[in-house]
């Protein structure tokens, strides 16, 4: 299976903003599908419950497939998978996550987004962690760029580490100018890839990220 997992440091870092991109990257040198497999806060409406990342990265791809393919278990409330899912009485097991994050072609190229950091749980009794690691699919994390943030990706990368991922690239995701450097700081720590994404050096990330992807 070719892909990538998507995983932060927590929520609302921009990793469905980071994963749409790349997939949009990625739709020039292969069929590219999105896998969101379990999302909590998602919107009520008369047809059911539509999951708001899903959707997003859905649409960045060239070929969209159903939503209930994208994302197979859905919940409302805005709470961790593990807790939604318990509270709904729904089940949800490692080998039904993997089931719901592989592509329905082997030979499409999968982008599955995590929910929150590696270490957040997903469901019942399960991590992010462990749905990387069934999946053994190369990793990228990304991380706001922001004070705090070498402290984040450190964090994020030895337990990467301590699981056995192959982390390839370290988003920072930098969503105001700053001169904090923290590039360069967590760098002299990894032999992963540290990337700067910034709005003006857009065609740069693209051209890091497809090379690392083809590197993986």
């Amino acid at each position: 299976m070719k892909g990538l997992f998507i995983s932060g440091s927590g929520t609302d870092v921009g990793k469905t903003f980071i994963a749409n991109h790349l997939i949009r990257a990625l739709n020039s040198n292969y069929r590219v599908v999105a896998r969101k497999p379990i999302e909590s806060d998602c919107i009520k409406t008369p047809h059911g419950l539509t999951p708001k990342d899903a959707v997003l990265l859905n649409n960045a791809c060239a070929s969209p497939e159903p939503i209930e393919v994208v994302c197979a278990y859905r919940f409302e409330a805005c709470v961790s998978g593990e807790k939604a899912s318990t509270d709904q009485g729904v089940a949800v097991t490692l080998n039904n996550l993997v089931a719901a994050s592989r592509p329905s072609n082997t030979t499409d190229f999968v982008v599955v987004e995590g929910a929150g950091g590696l270490y957040s749980p997903i469901a019942a009794r399960l991590l992010n962690v462990d749905l990387a690691t069934a999946l053994g699919l190369p990793v990228v994390v990304v991380i706001k760029d922001e004070l705090g943030a070498i402290n984040q990706a450190l964090l994020s990368l030895r337990a990467a580490k301590e699981h056995n991922l192959n982390v390839i690239m370290l988003v920072l995701n930098q969503m105001s100018v700053n001169n904090l450097d923290n590039a360069q700081a967590i760098q002299a720590y990894t032999d992963a890839k540290v990337v700067v994404f910034q709005q003006d050096n857009q065609d740069e990330f693209v051209k890091t990220a497809l090379r690392l992807v083809e590197q993986s």
